[in-house]
């Protein structure tokens, strides 16, 4: 059979497809192969998955009838893997609430194909089960089926029940934090990342004035002032850059006052940053007080005279006055190191100011011992070479620090050496005095007594021991006396001493006749000293004496009555003689020769002389009885002329230049013209009596608005010292005149005696060859 070229060309055509069909087939089927291994090898991946995973599923058909793998039965403690949700109940696998309640989830979802959700505890497990459902997709093959997913959350609910108690502590302590943060009177506030005001307590919007926190939060009000550097956020943006708690001091106005804030930012792992201030200006005000107090306390510690130091807790010195470097000899730029307490120790131990010791070491660290002292100060005292008596006191401070209070005390040594060596002089003096003395106190009872005294009573030593009142006293002691009512006035007198202050004093005589003098004194420390003197050997010579005075002023007055009277009767023969005599210097007996004139001039200056001392002697004895001045008003210019003029005739007789100057300031005074006259004629004729022929005398007169003055003076040969001395003695021996001639010299003392009377004074110059000169000086009155 012959094959046309058609038929072989369909032929080939024909295997060609069939060709290409077994190709394509074996495709597929390689293809089919490898998905076959490829599900495999995700079921198998799958199953590995499911044997590992904390959950696991079941499916629940229509019909009730369950598909459970073995793991799940084995979480709900099956032998074998349920069929129905009965055989979970009766397998005891669940309780039987747990399984009416499942199985009416699974009843709604089938129905209503709403998904649920239970915790389940099977019987006698710790597990709990999660059982999630929802309607079983059409892919599965179970139509009005429902596939429950189990889950072993025995795990999470304890994290979930342990993270809840945390919750719950947390919330807890977010709510007290929140509440002990509004309920803080500092201000607090939270920054955000942008730094801007979120949430505020209440003191921070009281502080700002604000209505409440909102308000604040959305005016964006600020605590701190807008001082420059950064503004009031400038402490928060250093805070969350360098990611460390800032703090800074900052002023700021709160309700109107000017206050001191320490503001603290602190930066927070959100990127906020929280802040709160704390006013600080007492605090401030306290320390600049404290500052003040401090440099106000080492001013006057400086000012004191006992030496103070000041150790800080680490023992080095931080502080010591003037008074201390002076006593220990130390220098400034030495102190200005801060040396440690041992150091300075030393120190005072090289300038001989510490007590010889012979274990240095240990002595100086029992006195370290001093810092770990509490709130005792200790004290102890410190013999120095030389006598040098320190009172050391250490006193611990507060802070761990020490001072050092050193006083020297040598001289307050010596003094109470002194005081008690003192006492027991006094003791004994007291003791063996011959007055008796008793020391009464304040409150009248008798404190000390001497052993005169006791013997002067003739009491016993244990009546005085018991320190009797004043009162008993004089009861116990009035039989002593001679009037025994007269005992009462001791207590008078001690009664004056202590409460008035008042020195009284008497006398008393005692039984055996014996007279004392006694006396209450107040003394310095309130009490009163009660003394009695014997006088009774004085009184004796005081009769005795009195007597005798007696006599003597009737001898006085015997004596002055017969000088009176002397003088009047040489005054007559005086007076004929001075008569006669000057009738015949006058010539009523006829013309008589020169050297007959040259003896009436002689005989008339004795008689002159004569008179003169008589009645210079009876001045003298009426002065001596007392004889009055009497007071006027006088004119002393008009006197010292009278006076002058009284002594002219002896004056020319002698050729004597007498000069007088008497000047209006000389004025009156009051006074007796008599004696005043006297006075002055008793200074010219002592000037007169001195001075040879052709002599000068001057005779001056002045005054001012209290005193008057009159001055006589001559160019007379003067006096020596010894004279001058005893010019207005009356009972000076006499000394020559020139020529030879004694004067007694009685007219100095009676000027000076009338003088005195008046008020005045008189006072004499002299020198050999220099003449003489006499001041009178009288009162106005």
């Amino acid at each position: 059979m012959m094959l046309t070229y058609g038929m072989a060309a369909a032929m080939g055509a024909l295997l060609f497809a069939a060709l290409l069909v077994a190709v394509l087939l074996l495709v597929a089927g390689l293809k089919a192969r490898r998905e076959a291994a490829a599900a495999w090898l995700d079921n198998v991946r799958l199953q590995a998955m499911l044997r590992v995973s904390p959950t696991t599923v079941m499916l629940i058909g229509a019909d009730g009838r369950v598909e459970m793998p073995r793991r799940m039965a084995d979480w709900f403690g099956l032998a074998q893997p349920a069929m129905t949700l009965a055989e979970l109940a009766e397998g005891g696998g669940l309780s039987e609430a747990e399984a009416a309640g499942l199985d009416a989830d699974v009843q709604a979802a089938q129905r209503a194909g709403r998904g649920f959700q239970r915790a389940i505890r099977p019987r006698g497990s710790q597990r709990v089960i999660t059982m999630r459902g929802d309607r079983a997709p059409a892919e599965l093959g179970a139509t009005g089926g429902v596939i429950v997913w189990a889950f072993d959350a025995t795990e999470s609910l304890s994290e979930i029940d342990r993270l809840g108690a945390e919750a719950a502590r947390l919330g807890a302590a977010y709510e007290a934090l929140t509440g002990l943060i509004e309920a803080s009177p500092l201000p607090m506030w939270y920054r955000d990342g942008e730094l801007r005001l979120t949430m505020v307590n209440s003191a921070y919007v009281e502080a700002v004035e604000g209505r409440d926190a909102a308000d604040v939060v959305t005016r964006q009000l600020e605590l701190i002032e807008d001082m420059g550097s950064g503004g009031p956020i400038a402490g928060a943006k250093a805070a969350r850059a360098s990611g460390r708690p800032s703090e800074q001091v900052v002023p700021a106005t709160i309700a109107g006052d000017r206050r001191t804030l320490r503001v603290f930012d602190v930066p927070l792992p959100t990127g906020g940053v929280a802040g709160f201030a704390v006013d600080i200006e007492e605090l401030e005000q306290a320390r600049s007080g404290a500052k003040r107090f401090a440099e106000a306390q080492r001013g006057m510690l400086d000012r004191l005279s006992a030496a103070v130091a000041q150790f800080g807790p680490d023992h080095s010195l931080v502080f010591c006055n003037q008074p201390f470097r002076r006593m220990f000899a130390m220098r400034a730029e030495w102190l200005a190191d801060r040396p440690e307490f041992d150091r300075v120790l030393e120190r005072m131990r090289d300038v001989g100011r510490l007590p010889e010791v012979r274990d240095f070491p240990g002595w100086k660290a029992e006195r370290r011992e001093w810092f770990m002292l509490t709130d005792e100060a200790v004290e102890e005292h410190w013999h120095l070479r030389g006598g040098t008596h320190l009172r050391v006191v250490g006193q611990p401070l507060p802070d761990g620090g020490l001072l050092l209070i050193f006083e020297d005390r040598t001289e307050q040594v010596q003094l109470a050496s002194s005081r008690d060596t003192l006492l027991r002089v006094r003791t004994a003096t007291f003791d063996n005095l011959s007055e008796a003395l008793g020391v009464f106190a304040a409150d009248g009872r008798l404190q000390l007594w001497n052993n005169r005294f006791r013997a002067l009573w003739g009491v016993e030593e244990e009546f005085l021991s018991s320190h009797p009142r004043v009162d008993a006293f004089a009861e116990r002691i009035a039989p002593r006396l001679k009037a025994p009512e007269r005992a009462m006035v001791i207590p008078d007198l001690v009664r004056s001493a202590t409460n008035e202050r008042q020195q009284r004093g008497g006398s008393i005589v005692l039984a055996d006749g014996r007279h004392f003098e006694f006396a209450g004194v107040p003394l310095p420390d309130g009490n009163a000293l009660f003394t009695m003197l014997d006088i009774t050997d004085s009184r004796r010579a005081e009769q005795a004496l009195r007597e005798r005075a007696d006599a003597l002023e009737a001898a006085h007055r015997v004596k002055t009555q017969f000088v009176a009277n002397m003088s009047y009767e040489l005054k007559t023969p005086l007076t004929s003689i001075s008569g006669f005599a000057e009738m015949l210097h006058g010539g009523y007996a006829g013309k008589l020769p020169r050297q007959a004139d040259d003896y009436l001039e002689a005989i008339l200056d004795s008689v002159e002389r004569l008179t003169v001392l008589v009645d210079d002697v009876l001045d003298l004895t009426l002065g001596d009885e007392g004889a009055e001045i009497e007071k006027g008003d006088v004119d002393l210019a008009e006197v010292a002329r009278a006076a002058a003029e009284a002594l002219r005739p002896a004056i020319r007789r002698h050729r004597i230049d007498l000069a007088v100057e008497v000047a209006r300031s000389v004025g009156r005074v009051q006074g007796d013209a008599q004696r005043l006259r006297e006075v002055i004629e008793h200074l010219l004729r002592h000037a007169l009596g001195a001075l040879p022929d052709g002599g000068r005398i001057l005779l001056h007169a002045d005054g001012n608005a209290g005193r008057a003055r009159i001055v006589v003076s001559d160019n007379g040969p003067g006096l020596e010292p010894e004279n001058v001395e005893r010019a207005f003695d009356r009972f000076a021996e006499p000394h020559l005149q020139p020529g030879g001639e004694r004067a007694l010299g009685l007219g100095l003392p009676l000027a000076k005696q009338f003088v005195e009377a008046h008020g005045g004074t008189i006072a004499l110059v002299s020198e050999p060859g220099e003449g003489t000169l006499v001041t009178v000086e009288l009162p106005r009155r």
